[in-house]
Formats: C-alpha cells, sequence, structure tokens
C-alpha cells in the first residue's frame, strides 16, 4: 500500500518535473524548422530558476488575492495533472480520477487566473480575463463532450477504466474515436494558450490572452503562473496520448512496467511535441472574433463522435 502511494507521488511529480522539458522540446523543434539554432532544451528549467530567485513586486492596488491566486492556479492545476494516469494504471489516485474532477480543478485553476488578472484594475488583466473566460466557455462544453463519447464505450468516467477499457479491446479504429481526438486536439489548443488560438511568446496588446493577465507579476509568482502553464500543457498531452493510445502504459508497480511506461509516454509527448511545433510553424494566429467559431468546430467534432457512439454501437 505505501509502495503504491509512492508511486503515485512519482507520477505526480514527474508532471511537474517533465512539463518544463516539454516546453523547451516544441521551442527547439520549432526553431530548427524556422531555420534557427534556438535555445537549448533545458531552458525553461532555467528560467523558472531565474523567476524564483527574483524579487516579487506587487502593485500598491494589489489586493491579498493577487498574492495569493499563484499558489492556488499552481496547485489546482498539479492535482487536476495528478489525476491523469502518466506512467501507471490502478493507482491509489484511480478513484479520484475521474473527467469531472480534472474539469472541475482546470475550472478552479482558471477562475483565480482570471480574478487575478482583474484585481490590480489594468485594462490588459480585464481584456485578458475577459477573453480567457470566453474561450473557456466554449472550450469545456467541447472536452467533455469529446471524453465523454470514451466514458461511453467504458461505462464510466473514470479516466483509468477507460484506458483499461481501450487496452482489453486492443487497437480499434472507431468513427467515435477519431472526432472524439480532433475535438480534443482543438480544445487543448485553445485551453493552452497555443497557436492559432493564441501565442504564448507575443507580448502585443491586441493580441494577448494568457499573458495579459500575467502582466502584473514577477518573481516568484510569475514562475508559478508560467509553471502552471507547462503543467497544463502536459497534461493535455498526456490526456491525448494515454487516453487514445494507451498501450504501453504500466499495469503493475513492477520497476520494468514502469519504466517502460515512462519510455512509452516520453516518446508519445515527443511526438505530440513535433506535431505541435509543426503546426505553430505553419500556422498562424487566428484573429480573436474567429476563436469562437473555431471551438464551435470542435464541439460539432465532439458532438459528431457522441452520434457516432449512440448510433453505430449501442444501436446495433
Amino acid at each position: 500500500m505505501i509502495y503504491s502511494w509512492l508511486i503515485a507521488l512519482f507520477q505526480a511529480l514527474l508532471y511537474v518535473a517533465l512539463a518544463p522539458l516539454l516546453i523547451g522540446w516544441v521551442r527547439k523543434v520549432r526553431a530548427r524548422l524556422q531555420n534557427r539554432r534556438g535555445a537549448p532544451l533545458l531552458q525553461p528549467y532555467a528560467d523558472l530558476r531565474k523567476l524564483l530567485i527574483k524579487e516579487i513586486r506587487v502593485p500598491h492596488t494589489a489586493s491579498p488575492l493577487f498574492r495569493l491566486a499563484p499558489y492556488i492556479v499552481f496547485v489546482a492545476t498539479w492535482l487536476a495533472a495528478a489525476t491523469v494516469p502518466l506512467v501507471a494504471l490502478d493507482l491509489p489516485i484511480a478513484q479520484i480520477a475521474d473527467i469531472i474532477v480534472l474539469v472541475g480543478l482546470l475550472g478552479l485553476a482558471r477562475f483565480f487566473l482570471a480574478l487575478a488578472g482583474m484585481d490590480v484594475g489594468t485594462a490588459f488583466g480585464g481584456m485578458g480575463a475577459s477573453r480567457e473566460m470566453l474561450i473557456s466557455a466554449l472550450a469545456e462544453p467541447a472536452m467533455l463532450m469529446a471524453v465523454f463519447t470514451l466514458a461511453m464505450t467504458a461505462h464510466s468516467t473514470s479516466l483509468v477504466s477507460v484506458m483499461s477499457h481501450h487496452l482489453a479491446d486492443g487497437f480499434l479504429l472507431r468513427p467515435s474515436y477519431l472526432f472524439a481526438f480532433g475535438a480534443l486536439v482543438l480544445v487543448a489548443l485553445a485551453e493552452c494558450s497555443r497557436i492559432p488560438v493564441d501565442n504564448p511568446t507575443t507580448h502585443l496588446e491586441l493580441t494577448m490572452v494568457h499573458e495579459a493577465m500575467l502582466l502584473e507579476y514577477s518573481g516568484r509568482h510569475l514562475a508559478l503562473m508560467e509553471w502552471a502553464s507547462q503543467i497544463k500543457l502536459l497534461l493535455y498531452g498526456v490526456l491525448i496520448a494515454n487516453v487514445f493510445f494507451p498501450w504501453g502504459i504500466g499495469q503493475d508497480f513492477g520497476l520494468l512496467a514502469l519504466g517502460i511506461g515512462l519510455v512509452v509516454v516520453l516518446l508519445k509527448l515527443a511526438v505530440l511535441g513535433l506535431a505541435l511545433a509543426t503546426a505553430e510553424t505553419t500556422l498562424a494566429k487566428m484573429r480573436l472574433f474567429r476563436v469562437p467559431a473555431f471551438l464551435n468546430l470542435a464541439l460539432l467534432l465532439a458532438l459528431l463522435g457522441l452520434l457516432s457512439h449512440v448510433i453505430l454501437e449501442v444501436g446495433a
């Protein structure tokens, strides 16, 4: 029992440790695709270290919420990531590894992020918070419907049950899975503030979404916010990799199974990072008023996936 809890803790710590590495991999691949050398692969770790040791500067108009929000956002995002199996199934956290819990924790982090953006009273913070709420209001229904399509197949909203069901069934090319996969990819791009919905490297006033809420942060507070954003990207990457392609994840607590599960998930994330870097190199950021149409497409794909499951599998 203690050993299984240690594995669960190790898996949760892996999310914190690997999140900057995924960002560094995406940036490195994107730089290579653009014929640039790019920053070192481990540069995100150096950036976080630099921010963690810097002095914190707080605006005089900020309330205690402004200081508390980075810790809440980081912990909520980390807990949400810990509910998604990374290297092994049937851990003690399997009982809370539920789709509803995952969405609720991400919603909690987003709520305090938006409050922190509006707390200081600057125009940019309020603008970014309003845009973030617009995007989340359209993205969450699509995400829930996409994952519920998989949950209906496994007859459970538990992520562990969904993955175990897919492993037992083997590789089956279902139309509902294809639609749900497309919807979840579009939602991940929007929720993680990636191109074409948002550009995480821009500081142009009229195009910022996520960065606009962080302009007043500095030092350790900014590091926690940036780290939480990186964990969120890793969370969606693992969700896509292990829910749709669960093969390789450890089904016991043996060192060999855990080692294979870690290597396999790293390979999956490397492929997803390569695809993300390629998409961000070839696509341009869309205008803000086109984002609802983008997320409506995700909702349509998720709905088609749900209907496909009902018609082709339940109806049969």
